[in-house]
């Protein structure tokens, strides 16, 4: 987004917040997806390839973890916090202004 809207919207620090949190759900699902098709394999050279995809997505997700929770946005350990944080972003969200 365009930082003098983002900065009129109050969004500046949000949006890369959302893109963080969009790409750790994406990497927790395709960690979960790679998981499923290890299991599936029809062959020991196919369950390999898999199964290296998803040592490497683990890795991807870990490192995408870390981020957000050394950026303060997930409180995977506290959910108290990870509510109080998520209705934040709700308000900020509903308080946008219309164009």
């Amino acid at each position: 987004m365009n930082p003098i809207i983002e900065t009129l919207t109050g969004m500046d620090g949000l949006s890369d917040q959302v893109v963080a949190m969009d790409l750790l759900i994406s990497a927790k699902s395709g960690v979960r997806n790679y998981a499923l098709a290890v299991t599936e394999a029809g062959t020991p050279e196919i369950k390999e390839i898999l199964t290296r995809h998803l040592v490497e997505a683990l890795d991807m997700h870990e490192q995408i973890s870390a981020y957000v929770v050394e950026k303060g946005w997930y409180h995977a350990w506290d959910t108290n916090e990870q509510i109080s944080l998520d209705l934040n972003n709700i308000n900020t969200a509903l308080n946008l202004p219309t164009l």
